[in-house]
């Protein structure tokens, strides 16, 4: 899910009991306290280590025969299961995988015990995006000196928060809806109930009151994501005090509201509440906001999405204990100091978000059964997604890809993550390189990135020995950001100047969410900045944005002779050659 994924460098700002969460271990030593917030990204994901470095042994991809079978008709499986492939979980992650399965040819069944579309479609992404998109248009409405520079005139903008509401709720059910349709249209069996795995090829599923059925198939993939997290001390209630579940309902919208947690769903949250008219108060434990990104754009986002706005803030607190409001007294919120856990201050809030991230459903899946033991709550896995025993084994034909792992919180990577898998089930290995997936916060005006902050890369490159090198590009130098009155916004590059490779791209501005592709695919793709510098963007576009920042990074690539004219003029000679030898034989 978009809104819950993190990516830091610093120790989480809530303290998460040890069966949920602990910060992942970055594959260097840092010279200050580290916490992957900001991604859930893993040593493996930074490509740094793996299992097998660390004395386990992993067995080589699994590989199995191609199965033909009719799209149409979801495939048919081998004489002694019932079916190819089983999903459990029908969220983002799982829908990705079906999809994917059902074109494979493979005969494919998803079990979900909720809803279809999991938390991004009904919880998470999709209504969030609803309200961000009211917000949007709200901002814009209400700011005078914007109109006023395109010369409109509008008068006083207002909005029906039942509306608002309903425009967020029908999104979700029309998007679950397709989601549902195109499952059924290709023939994926959508079992209903609660899934639990009996063994290395057998799950049995059902609701309760009802009896249990038992399944069986070639390859399990478990996709079952992630719940809002709340720390211990804070007692939710669902009105007043909440998480992003109960607030993406907008059952109100309060004058004063507290939220805990300066990160991607804290700050999109920030955004809808204040273009609404409330006024927020941010609470994060560590010494700065919005910790999850590349600092420097972290400090240009806190000048545009929270000084000019009713937004104040305490850093370096946990909220201790937090208590509904109830008979006519305001929520109260305990503050103490993050490093000397002294009281330091009460506050009196009409209502908390509880946006301190997100934890992994993992419970009930019969993991026991298979010899699995969750870390922090996340299922320990390989980089080809292979579930990891106890004994540091491979389970046999065991996945789990999404937040479950916790490799990336976000619905976009648990879906690549489950069409990897079914590529190797299919006998094709494929390792998913999570550096190449891109972020976004989708705040007006956006954020995102990909690949490594700017400390990150410069501390792989002290351990790895190389330079590392920045290049900037502003908005205000953007003709179509500056035809829009959107100047206000920033592009990074962080590169090794000596190979071109791109090592992250950081954006803040006009549809950064948009814009940041060209710079995921490069990386996925091993595309270098040389290779960039010549690529033709349309004009004028703020896709230009990304045209100068690669234009202005400073290499020095040693040059290599290029093939392709050698390749073309060895041709041309072996052709003339032919030639001559024809007339010669001619003669």
């Amino acid at each position: 899910m978009q809104s819950s994924l993190s990516l830091s460098l610093s120790q989480p700002s809530t303290t998460l009991p040890r069966s949920n969460y602990t910060p992942h271990s970055l594959p260097f030593s840092p010279s200050k306290p580290i916490n992957l917030r900001f991604c859930g990204l893993r040593r493996e994901a930074l490509g740094f280590s793996s299992l097998s470095r660390r004395g386990i042994q992993l067995p080589s991809p699994i590989r199995s025969t191609k199965i033909s079978a009719s799209v149409a008709d979801n495939g048919s499986p081998s004489k002694s299961f019932d079916y190819d492939l089983i999903i459990i979980g029908a969220g983002v992650g799982g829908h990705g995988a079906a999809l994917h399965a059902v074109e494979k040819g493979l005969k494919t069944a998803i079990i979900e015990g909720d809803v279809v579309g999991g938390t991004c479609v009904n919880r998470g992404c999709v209504p969030s995006k609803a309200l961000l998109a009211v917000s949007g248009r709200m901002r814009e409405l209400q700011s005078e000196h914007h109109l006023k520079a395109l010369g409109l005139q509008v008068s006083a903008a207002g909005y029906d928060r039942q509306g608002v509401a309903d425009h967020a709720n029908n999104l979700a059910t029309k998007i679950r809806n397709n989601l549902t349709n195109s499952m059924k249209a290709i023939g994926v069996d959508i079992l209903t109930g609660v899934g639990t795995i009996l063994g290395p090829q057998k799950v049995k599923y059902g609701k309760i009151g009802f009896p249990d059925n038992t399944v069986t198939a070639k390859n399990i993939i478990i996709a079952t994501g992630s719940v809002p997290f709340v720390p211990k001390g804070i007692e939710v209630d669902g009105k007043t005090v909440i998480t992003s579940d109960h607030a993406l309902k907008l059952e109100s919208v309060p004058d004063w509201i507290a939220i805990v947690g300066s990160g991607y769903i804290g700050l999109e949250f920030s955004d809808v509440y204040t273009a609404l008219g409330s006024e927020v108060t941010f609470i994060e434990a560590l010494d700065q906001l919005m910790p999850g990104f590349d600092p420097e754009i972290g400090k240009l986002a806190q000048r545009v999405l929270i000084n000019p706005r009713k937004i104040d803030y305490h850093t370096g607190v946990f909220a201790s204990k937090i208590t509904p409001a109830k008979d006519g007294k305001p929520v109260l919120i305990e503050l103490i100091d993050a490093k000397t856990k002294e009281h330091k201050d009460t506050l009196e809030v009409d209502a908390a978000l509880i946006a301190t991230g997100r934890a992994p459903f993992t419970n009930g899946l019969g993991l026991d059964n298979i010899n699995v033991a969750t870390q922090r709550g996340f299922i320990p896995v390989d980089e080809r997604m292979r579930v990891i025993d106890a004994d540091g084994n491979a389970v046999p034909h065991i996945y789990c890809i999404g937040d479950a792992n916790g490799k990336m919180m976000l619905a976009h990577a648990a879906s690549a993550q489950g069409i990897s898998v079914v590529e190797q089930v299919t006998g094709r290995d494929h390792v998913l390189n999570h550096l190449s997936i891109p972020a976004a916060c989708f705040t007006h005006p956006e954020i995102s990135m990909v690949g490594l902050t700017e400390p990150q890369a410069r501390e792989k490159a002290e351990i790895e020995g190389f330079e590392v090198s920045v290049a900037k590009t502003s908005f205000k130098a953007n003709t179509k950001a500056l035809a829009e009155n959107e100047g206000e916004g920033l592009a990074k590059l962080i590169y090794r100047p000596d190979t071109g490779e791109i090592l992250g791209v950081h954006i803040f501005g006009l549809h950064a969410a948009d814009l940041i592709h060209e710079a995921s695919n490069a990386i996925a793709l091993g595309t270098r900045i040389p290779d960039l510098k010549l690529a033709v963007h349309a004009h004028p576009t703020l896709s230009e944005v990304l045209d100068e920042l690669f234009k202005s990074a400073k290499l020095n690539v040693k040059e290599k002779r290029d093939v392709v004219p050698m390749l073309k003029l060895v041709t041309e000679v072996f052709h003339l050659w032919v030639r001559l030898k024809n007339m010669f034989q001619a003669n």
